[in-house]
């Protein structure tokens, strides 16, 4: 939310800088994100001053231009060039000092430099209204009144003031705080408790209004639960043009565009008081009445857009008598029923509508508007007649109406301020601080917040009905110390705290230490969003449709459901760095997945903690040494998958061959139907239409399982072996279909006690010499025994039996 301080102050006397107004209102709860300075116009009017001619000579050969000495009230009388043919000595003239921007003839800023005309030196410019962008003409210089004082600033004298505009993160719960009135409330209150205790509020006067005492215009609303309150007024005699500059400039600086005077001013009401309103032209409403009704499903209404749309049956519509829509209640006007150029009558609506419907018709047609995020909110139902009187007010005062009827006001239930039990002893419980029951009362009331049936212990609290999310002790007690200041709190000198028995094995500390183990390779963490675009599921990768957790955003629709794998957000990582010239990355991220199950009792939805490895690019950093390996590959991957299993202490698992997607071809290690890890190639058409240029390699781990594993790893100690270890190699003839993996868990199992390590060291295809679908490994094996050393005939039956299994299960033949 946008806050003007200009706008501010005219509520309240507080001269304070935007940093120390910033810390105010983040110890109130008004987090400020930042502000900006914002000028009224593109023009320097602060470097632009009254002045007044003093000389002026008509420069010779040349027809137009003057040499002028003017005094611009700094002491300094400067010597200016002037071309307008109406300067004369004696004039009161604007002066544009030297680095000031103006506008120049075809409406582009220069900046006003010292310099020489025709050998003359000029030192500022004396200006037309074109120049300074207070109109159009550039016939001639603008001309002050002969009592204009020398040396004022431009901006203070058409009062157009820089504004600091405050950007103010806005939580949900605070819908007092959605306008200016209710941040100066906020503000007034910091200011009784911590300054000044007689500090005032001035609130707009709407005392003067006075309706008018035609027949009203008939409203009937017939959905009360949709719309607890509903005022209006009809309005004469409008005349919808431009609004007047200060009222734009209001507007512009917090982010709203200008529109015509009539709209502006609900427009600005609203920003002021938190009160949505709607004009309505008179004339576009038919049957002479109004109703407010939901309509038939899939009844058509195009929206001031022009945007044909198809209503929901529980979408609130403002209708004219015959039930003709003419607005959807609290989010969009309608094309055809808004103020234009040529409406004379206008009927000003004014009204509260029920937070839940406006938000689900605003999420279903996707209408995030500035009057649906206010009444998202929560709009205060007893503010409605107030904030009408001031726009009608300021309608009669601005556009010319009068107003014409007396005010409609339909309130059934009226909404009494909520009533909170208070106990003195538990809000000081709360608080950590011993307050004073004076205090405790005084910051309340500063609030607006009533007090009534007190006693020496406790009180009860009447909450105003702008508050609506303060219905418990707790959320009083909230209300008080964000007055009182969270940072006035004194800090214990003791501090109690209870044993806590973790998790074994802390997930946390396990996710660290991955983390950690990776980060010393070299890999950077990432971290995407858990929302993602269906489309990738639905055109690049196998999930089905029904195993999607969509979800209704509004704000971005592109991210639509709640992603299914890690996958396609570390791809977008690797685009974003490809087409940053970072090609070669190495990223790992932890984070969950979502699908949804479909079981006998409706559907389920499972999350899985997920760390995802991707790599890509060149193997090593650019360097004068030679490298084996170029780019990154399959056994790269492998690699750190690995050496991650081992420093987390995780053996024994099984190993299987897939191809399917998203792999070209991958690697499953798991214990059963247990995954730990799955890794590979992506498919190289995924990484093409995700406009990837080099291989992408994708391990992604099932960490909730992984820290499963480590909850039944057992830490056992060994010493290390005084007795010699022994090497043997074979040379395995196998069909292609074998993998290295399947012949180390035969060896494992097989030589069990003995054998220490497998590895493969060389692999040879040649089908002249092996025969067809063959291919040779050559495999070594390392035994050893921790009592005694092991003798050549030991190591010979060993490898006998490994022999045995090899032929007899993978049908291999040995190599002599």
């Amino acid at each position: 939310m946008k806050l003007s301080l200009n706008w501010l102050r005219d509520y309240l006397d507080i001269h304070k800088t935007p940093a120390e107004i910033a810390d105010i209102l983040t110890s109130l709860g008004l987090e400020v994100e930042g502000w900006d300075e914002v000028k009224p116009s593109a023009v320097d009017l602060d470097k632009v001053r009254s002045g007044i001619v003093l000389e002026c000579e008509r420069i010779p050969d040349t027809d137009h231009l003057s040499a002028t000495k003017v005094d611009a009230g700094d002491g300094v009388i400067r010597s200016i060039v002037c071309g307008a043919p109406n300067v004369a000595a004696g004039q009161k003239v604007w002066v544009a000092l030297p680095g000031a921007n103006v506008f120049s003839k075809d409406g582009s800023l220069f900046t006003i430099a010292e310099r020489k005309v025709r050998g003359i030196a000029s030192q500022g410019m004396i200006c037309a209204e074109d120049e300074l962008g207070l109109g159009h003409d550039h016939a001639g210089i603008m001309v002050l009144p002969a009592d204009t004082p020398v040396g004022l600033r431009a901006d203070n004298f058409y009062q157009r003031n820089t504004d600091t505009v405050l950007e103010i993160g806005l939580t949900p719960n605070r819908a007092d705080a959605t306008n200016h009135l209710g941040v100066a409330r906020d503000l007034l209150a910091w200011m009784r408790h911590h300054e000044n205790p007689s500090a005032t509020l001035r609130t707009p006067d709407t005392s003067t209004f006075t309706p008018g005492t035609a027949a009203a215009l008939p409203v009937l609303v017939e959905n009360t639960e949709a719309c607890p309150r509903y005022a209006g007024i009809t309005l004469r005699g409008v005349k919808v043009e431009e609004s007047p500059e200060w009222l734009q400039q209001r507007l512009l600086a917090v982010g709203q565009r200008p529109i015509n005077n009539v709209v502006d001013i609900t427009n600005y009401v609203r920003i002021e008081t938190g009160q949505p309103l709607h004009a309505f032209d008179l004339a576009a409403i038919r049957g002479a009445g109004i109703r407010v009704k939901t309509l038939p499903e899939g009844t058509q209404f195009v929206t001031l857009d022009g945007t044909e749309r198809k209503l929901h049956a529980e979408d609130l519509m403002i209708c004219d008598a015959l039930d003709t829509p003419l607005c959807i209640a609290g989010v969009f006007g309608g094309a055809h029923s808004g103020v234009t150029e040529t409406t004379t009558d206008v009927f000003l609506e004014s009204a509260c509508f029920n937070a839940r419907y406006i938000r689900r018709t605003m999420l279903r047609h996707g209408l995030r508007t500035d009057a649906a995020w206010s009444f998202e909110k929560g709009v205060d139902p007893n503010g409605t007649i107030f904030a009408l009187q001031r726009a009608a007010q300021l309608i009669e005062n601005l556009a010319g109406g009068k107003a014409d009827t007396p005010i409609t006001d339909l309130y059934p239930d009226p909404v009494a301020p909520a009533k909170v039990a208070m106990r003195y002893d538990r809000i000081n419980s709360l608080i950590g601080e011993n307050l004073s029951a004076k205090t405790i009362k005084n910051i309340l009331l500063a609030l607006e917040i009533g007090i009534s049936h007190e006693t020496a212990e406790s009180f009860t609290a009447l909450i105003p009905t702008n508050k609506p999310d303060v219905t418990r002790e707790a959320d009083v007690v909230e209300e008080i110390l964000r007055v009182h200041g969270l940072d006035t709190v004194p800090i214990p000198t003791q501090i109690r705290s209870s044993m806590e028995v973790q998790q074994r094995p802390n997930p946390d500390a396990i996710r660290n230490f991955a983390a950690d183990s990776l980060a010393t390779l070299g890999y950077l963490e990432c971290m995407n969003m858990s929302l993602s675009n269906s489309a990738y599921y639905r055109d690049l990768l196998p999930v089905p449709a029904d195993a999607l957790v969509m979800v209704h955003n509004t704000a971005n629709q592109g991210l639509d459901c709640m992603r299914p794998t890690l996958l396609m957000g570390g791809l977008e990582t690797i685009r974003h760095n490809q087409n940053r010239q970072n090609p070669d990355v190495r990223l790992f991220e932890f984070g969950k997945t979502f699908v949804r199950q479909n079981a006998e009792n409706g559907p389920k939805f499972r999350e899985t903690l997920r760390l995802s490895i991707l790599i890509s690019g060149a193997h090593n950093t650019e360097s004068w040494q030679p490298s084996a390996k170029k780019q990154v590959d399959f056994y790269t991957l492998k690699t750190v998958v690995n050496n991650l299993l081992q420093r987390l202490g995780i053996a024994g698992y099984q190993e299987t061959t897939l191809n399917e997607a998203p792999y070209n071809y991958a690697l499953k290690y798991h214990r059963g139907e247990q995954e730990l890890v799955t890794f590979g190639q992506v498919q190289t058409s995924i990484s093409k239409k995700m406009d990837i240029k080099n291989a992408v390699f994708f391990a992604d781990f099932n960490f909730d399982n992984v820290l499963k594993a480590l909850g039944v790893n057992k830490i056992s100690f060994t010493e290390l072996n005084k007795f010699p270890t022994v090497r043997r190699d074979l040379a395995l003839v196998l069909d292609r279909s074998v993998g290295f993996g399947d012949i180390r868990q035969l060896a494992l199992k097989t030589a069990k006690k003995a054998l220490r390590d497998v590895n493969l060291f060389d692999v040879f295809e040649d089908e002249k010499k092996l025969g067809e679908g063959k291919k040779s490994y050559a495999v070594s094996f390392t035994f050893e025994d921790h009592e005694k050393t092991l003798q050549d005939k030991d190591i010979d039956a060993l490898m006998q039996q490994l022999q045995y299994a090899f032929e007899s299960k993978l049908k291999a033949s040995i190599r002599q």
